[in-house]
Protein backbone atom coordinates (compact mmCIF):
# COMPACT_ATOMS: atom_id res chain seq x y z
CA UNK A 1 0.00 0.00 0.00
CA UNK A 2 1.70 3.53 -0.65
CA UNK A 3 1.29 6.31 1.64
CA UNK A 4 -1.08 8.97 0.97
CA UNK A 5 -0.13 12.49 0.45
CA UNK A 6 0.87 14.73 3.25
CA UNK A 7 -1.96 17.13 4.75
CA UNK A 8 0.60 19.36 6.64
CA UNK A 9 3.68 20.80 6.94
CA UNK A 10 5.45 18.68 9.09
CA UNK A 11 4.30 15.25 7.28
CA UNK A 12 6.12 17.11 4.10
CA UNK A 13 9.04 17.30 6.08
CA UNK A 14 8.82 13.78 7.27
CA UNK A 15 8.13 12.38 3.33
CA UNK A 16 11.26 14.76 1.83
CA UNK A 17 13.17 12.90 4.91
CA UNK A 18 12.34 9.66 3.52
CA UNK A 19 12.90 10.21 0.15
CA UNK A 20 16.44 11.56 1.43
CA UNK A 21 17.32 8.64 3.59
CA UNK A 22 16.00 5.67 0.88
CA UNK A 23 18.11 7.61 -1.87
CA UNK A 24 21.45 7.82 0.91
CA UNK A 25 20.91 5.08 2.83
CA UNK A 26 24.74 5.08 3.61
CA UNK A 27 24.32 8.83 4.73
CA UNK A 28 26.85 9.40 7.33
CA UNK A 29 25.72 10.01 11.45
CA UNK A 30 26.73 13.17 11.34
CA UNK A 31 24.80 14.52 7.97
CA UNK A 32 21.44 13.23 9.51
CA UNK A 33 21.87 14.97 12.43
CA UNK A 34 22.09 18.27 10.27
CA UNK A 35 19.23 16.96 8.31
CA UNK A 36 16.99 16.61 12.05
CA UNK A 37 17.85 19.84 12.73
CA UNK A 38 15.77 20.93 10.02
CA UNK A 39 12.31 19.30 12.27
CA UNK A 40 12.43 22.77 13.23
CA UNK A 41 11.02 24.26 10.14
CA UNK A 42 7.35 22.53 10.77
CA UNK A 43 7.54 25.27 14.22
CA UNK A 44 6.44 28.93 13.42
CA UNK A 45 8.56 31.52 15.54
CA UNK A 46 6.22 31.87 18.80
CA UNK A 47 6.31 35.88 19.54
CA UNK A 48 7.85 37.46 22.73
CA UNK A 49 10.45 34.51 23.41
CA UNK A 50 13.76 34.92 24.19
CA UNK A 51 16.39 32.50 23.54
CA UNK A 52 20.15 31.80 25.59
CA UNK A 53 22.70 29.58 24.97
CA UNK A 54 23.92 28.40 28.22
CA UNK A 55 24.64 24.62 29.98
CA UNK A 56 23.19 23.71 33.35
CA UNK A 57 24.86 20.80 35.35
CA UNK A 58 27.26 20.45 32.63
CA UNK A 59 25.29 20.03 29.75
CA UNK A 60 24.50 22.14 27.41
CA UNK A 61 21.58 23.89 25.59
CA UNK A 62 19.16 26.55 25.14
CA UNK A 63 17.34 28.62 27.65
CA UNK A 64 13.71 29.63 26.58
CA UNK A 65 12.32 32.51 28.07
CA UNK A 66 8.67 33.59 27.09
CA UNK A 67 8.08 37.13 28.49
CA UNK A 68 6.64 37.50 31.95
CA UNK A 69 7.02 33.67 32.69
CA UNK A 70 7.11 32.24 36.16
CA UNK A 71 11.31 32.33 36.59
CA UNK A 72 10.51 29.94 39.68
CA UNK A 73 9.26 27.37 37.32
CA UNK A 74 11.29 25.51 35.41
CA UNK A 75 10.32 22.95 32.07
CA UNK A 76 13.29 20.52 31.11
CA UNK A 77 12.55 19.23 27.60
CA UNK A 78 14.42 16.45 26.29
CA UNK A 79 14.42 16.09 22.69
CA UNK A 80 13.36 13.39 20.27
CA UNK A 81 15.46 12.29 17.66
CA UNK A 82 15.83 7.98 18.39
CA UNK A 83 18.50 8.75 21.02
CA UNK A 84 21.05 9.75 18.21
CA UNK A 85 19.96 13.09 16.57
CA UNK A 86 17.75 16.12 17.11
CA UNK A 87 19.28 18.63 19.26
CA UNK A 88 18.01 21.97 21.03
CA UNK A 89 18.46 23.77 17.97
CA UNK A 90 15.89 21.64 16.21
CA UNK A 91 12.97 21.62 19.23
CA UNK A 92 14.16 25.59 20.26
CA UNK A 93 10.61 27.04 18.59
CA UNK A 94 8.41 24.23 20.02
CA UNK A 95 9.66 24.56 23.24
CA UNK A 96 9.33 28.30 23.52
CA UNK A 97 5.17 27.37 22.55
CA UNK A 98 5.40 25.05 25.06
CA UNK A 99 6.84 27.17 27.73
CA UNK A 100 5.23 29.87 26.82
CA UNK A 101 1.66 28.13 27.23
CA UNK A 102 2.48 26.86 30.62
CA UNK A 103 3.78 30.30 31.42
CA UNK A 104 7.38 29.32 32.97
CA UNK A 105 10.93 29.24 31.67
CA UNK A 106 12.29 26.04 30.16
CA UNK A 107 15.74 24.41 29.25
CA UNK A 108 15.86 22.21 25.97
CA UNK A 109 18.99 20.03 26.50
CA UNK A 110 21.98 18.80 23.98
CA UNK A 111 22.13 15.80 26.38
CA UNK A 112 24.78 13.24 24.80
CA UNK A 113 23.69 10.89 21.56
CA UNK A 114 24.19 7.49 20.88
CA UNK A 115 25.68 5.58 19.63
CA UNK A 116 29.10 7.45 21.20
CA UNK A 117 27.44 7.98 24.04
CA UNK A 118 24.74 4.61 24.92
CA UNK A 119 22.13 4.24 27.52
CA UNK A 120 22.75 5.93 30.14
CA UNK A 121 24.49 8.43 29.45
CA UNK A 122 21.28 10.69 28.37
CA UNK A 123 19.70 9.64 31.80
CA UNK A 124 22.55 10.57 33.65
CA UNK A 125 22.50 14.11 31.75
CA UNK A 126 19.36 14.35 32.80
CA UNK A 127 19.66 13.75 35.99
CA UNK A 128 23.09 16.28 36.17
CA UNK A 129 20.18 19.31 34.84
CA UNK A 130 17.93 18.20 37.83
CA UNK A 131 20.80 18.54 40.11
CA UNK A 132 21.89 21.43 39.18
CA UNK A 133 18.67 23.29 39.21
CA UNK A 134 18.39 21.55 42.66
CA UNK A 135 21.55 22.92 43.82
CA UNK A 136 20.28 26.74 42.62
CA UNK A 137 17.71 26.98 44.79
CA UNK A 138 14.60 25.10 42.59
CA UNK A 139 12.67 22.54 44.29
CA UNK A 140 12.28 19.19 42.33
CA UNK A 141 8.79 20.10 42.46
CA UNK A 142 8.64 23.02 40.58
CA UNK A 143 10.67 21.25 37.52
CA UNK A 144 8.45 19.43 34.87
CA UNK A 145 9.73 17.12 32.63
CA UNK A 146 9.28 16.73 29.07
CA UNK A 147 10.23 14.61 26.07
CA UNK A 148 8.81 13.91 22.35
CA UNK A 149 9.32 10.53 21.56
CA UNK A 150 12.75 9.49 22.10
CA UNK A 151 12.86 12.00 24.62
CA UNK A 152 9.98 11.24 26.21
CA UNK A 153 11.07 8.09 27.12
CA UNK A 154 13.89 9.62 28.99
CA UNK A 155 11.68 12.06 30.65
CA UNK A 156 9.91 9.19 32.13
CA UNK A 157 13.39 7.43 32.57
CA UNK A 158 14.64 10.05 34.48
CA UNK A 159 11.74 10.16 37.07
CA UNK A 160 12.28 6.67 37.37
CA UNK A 161 15.77 6.69 38.60
CA UNK A 162 14.89 9.61 41.13
CA UNK A 163 11.88 7.52 42.62
CA UNK A 164 14.40 4.49 42.65
CA UNK A 165 16.38 6.23 44.60
CA UNK A 166 13.84 7.50 47.05
CA UNK A 167 14.20 11.17 45.69
CA UNK A 168 11.51 14.09 45.54
CA UNK A 169 9.63 14.10 42.16
CA UNK A 170 8.83 16.27 40.10
CA UNK A 171 4.80 17.55 40.06
CA UNK A 172 4.56 16.83 36.26
CA UNK A 173 5.45 15.22 33.06
CA UNK A 174 4.88 15.39 29.75
CA UNK A 175 5.07 12.86 26.90
CA UNK A 176 4.55 13.84 23.58
CA UNK A 177 4.04 10.48 20.96
CA UNK A 178 6.82 8.59 23.70
CA UNK A 179 8.64 5.83 21.95
CA UNK A 180 9.02 3.49 25.06
CA UNK A 181 9.14 0.03 23.25
CA UNK A 182 13.03 -1.16 23.17
CA UNK A 183 11.67 -4.54 21.98
CA UNK A 184 10.29 -2.97 18.39
CA UNK A 185 6.69 -5.43 18.66
CA UNK A 186 3.94 -2.46 19.12
CA UNK A 187 0.84 -2.96 17.05
CA UNK A 188 0.54 -0.21 15.54
CA UNK A 189 3.87 -0.45 13.83
CA UNK A 190 2.30 -2.68 11.23
CA UNK A 191 -1.57 -1.17 11.41
CA UNK A 192 -0.41 2.30 11.12
CA UNK A 193 2.49 1.96 8.36
CA UNK A 194 0.84 3.18 5.52
CA UNK A 195 0.20 6.63 7.36
CA UNK A 196 3.29 7.51 9.00
CA UNK A 197 5.73 9.25 7.21
CA UNK A 198 8.37 9.22 9.37
CA UNK A 199 8.47 5.79 11.22
CA UNK A 200 9.80 2.37 10.13
CA UNK A 201 10.01 -0.67 12.10
CA UNK A 202 14.43 -1.03 10.40
CA UNK A 203 14.70 2.85 11.52
CA UNK A 204 13.85 1.95 15.04
CA UNK A 205 15.52 -1.13 15.32
CA UNK A 206 18.75 0.81 14.43
CA UNK A 207 18.39 3.47 16.87
CA UNK A 208 17.52 0.66 19.40
CA UNK A 209 20.80 -1.40 18.77
CA UNK A 210 22.61 2.60 19.22
CA UNK A 211 21.20 3.77 22.34
CA UNK A 212 21.51 -0.22 23.73
CA UNK A 213 24.72 -0.66 22.24
CA UNK A 214 26.36 -0.29 26.31
CA UNK A 215 24.44 -3.61 26.75
CA UNK A 216 21.09 -2.75 28.63
CA UNK A 217 18.23 -5.17 28.20
CA UNK A 218 15.45 -3.99 26.02
CA UNK A 219 13.24 -5.19 28.67
CA UNK A 220 14.83 -2.97 31.18
CA UNK A 221 12.35 -0.34 32.62
CA UNK A 222 15.05 2.37 32.90
CA UNK A 223 15.02 2.17 28.94
CA UNK A 224 11.47 0.50 28.27
CA UNK A 225 9.07 2.48 30.84
CA UNK A 226 6.40 -0.44 29.65
CA UNK A 227 7.64 -2.15 32.13
CA UNK A 228 8.14 -0.16 35.11
CA UNK A 229 6.22 -0.12 38.05
CA UNK A 230 4.86 3.94 37.97
CA UNK A 231 2.63 3.36 41.35
CA UNK A 232 3.16 7.23 42.77
CA UNK A 233 4.90 8.64 39.46
CA UNK A 234 3.74 12.59 38.68
CA UNK A 235 0.48 13.40 36.80
CA UNK A 236 1.72 12.57 33.76
CA UNK A 237 0.38 13.85 30.32
CA UNK A 238 0.38 11.85 27.16
CA UNK A 239 -0.64 12.21 23.54
CA UNK A 240 -0.16 10.99 20.05
CA UNK A 241 -1.19 11.06 16.52
CA UNK A 242 -3.82 8.51 15.17
CA UNK A 243 -1.69 8.14 12.34
CA UNK A 244 1.51 7.42 13.29
CA UNK A 245 3.19 4.32 14.29
CA UNK A 246 4.17 4.93 17.79
CA UNK A 247 0.36 4.82 18.63
CA UNK A 248 0.69 1.78 20.60
CA UNK A 249 3.27 3.14 22.91
CA UNK A 250 1.05 5.97 23.76
CA UNK A 251 -2.10 3.86 24.35
CA UNK A 252 0.36 1.14 26.45
CA UNK A 253 1.78 4.05 28.32
CA UNK A 254 -2.01 5.29 29.42
CA UNK A 255 -2.92 1.74 30.25
CA UNK A 256 -0.04 0.96 32.44
CA UNK A 257 -0.93 4.83 34.03
CA UNK A 258 -4.38 3.84 35.00
CA UNK A 259 -3.51 0.76 36.54
CA UNK A 260 -0.72 1.82 38.63
CA UNK A 261 -3.12 4.33 39.90
CA UNK A 262 -1.31 7.71 38.10
CA UNK A 263 -3.03 10.79 37.47
CA UNK A 264 -2.78 10.38 33.57
CA UNK A 265 -4.13 12.41 30.63
CA UNK A 266 -4.38 10.98 27.49
CA UNK A 267 -5.21 12.98 23.94
CA UNK A 268 -4.98 11.59 20.64
CA UNK A 269 -4.64 14.18 17.49
CA UNK A 270 -7.05 12.30 14.55
CA UNK A 271 -5.81 12.58 11.25
CA UNK A 272 -1.79 13.71 12.87
CA UNK A 273 1.94 12.39 12.61
CA UNK A 274 3.94 11.66 15.07
CA UNK A 275 4.88 14.60 17.67
CA UNK A 276 1.98 16.69 15.73
CA UNK A 277 2.81 19.75 18.29
CA UNK A 278 5.75 20.51 16.05
CA UNK A 279 3.15 22.12 13.83
CA UNK A 280 1.94 24.45 16.44
CA UNK A 281 2.20 28.45 14.99
CA UNK A 282 0.97 26.83 12.03
CA UNK A 283 -2.07 24.10 12.36
CA UNK A 284 -5.32 24.86 14.84
CA UNK A 285 -4.82 20.96 15.80
CA UNK A 286 -1.38 21.71 17.53
CA UNK A 287 -2.32 24.95 18.45
CA UNK A 288 -5.25 23.39 20.54
CA UNK A 289 -2.68 20.79 21.83
CA UNK A 290 -0.50 23.00 22.84
CA UNK A 291 -3.14 25.10 25.10
CA UNK A 292 -4.41 22.31 26.42
CA UNK A 293 -0.82 21.23 27.60
CA UNK A 294 -1.01 24.51 29.47
CA UNK A 295 -3.96 24.34 31.22
CA UNK A 296 -3.41 20.46 31.96
CA UNK A 297 -0.53 22.13 33.97
CA UNK A 298 -2.21 25.07 35.37
CA UNK A 299 -4.69 22.94 37.28
CA UNK A 300 -1.76 20.80 38.33
CA UNK A 301 -0.12 24.13 39.98
CA UNK A 302 -3.27 24.78 41.27
CA UNK A 303 -4.22 21.68 43.08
Amino acid sequence: MSNPEPQDLLGEIYAQWAVEMAAHPDMSEQLLRIVFDDWQRATAEPTDVTYEHTEIGGVPGIRVSPAGADPARMLVLMHGGGFALGSSASHRKLTGHLAKACGVTAFVADFRLAPEHPYPAAVEDGLAIIDALVADGLPVKDITLAGDSAGANLAISIVLRLMSADRELPTSVIAMSPWLNMENTGATLDTNDATDFLIAREGLQANIDRYLSGGADPTDPFVNPLYADLTGFPRLYINAGSVESLLDDAVRLNLLAEKCGVDVTFTVGEGQQHVYPFLAGRHPVADDEIARIGAWYAAGQDA
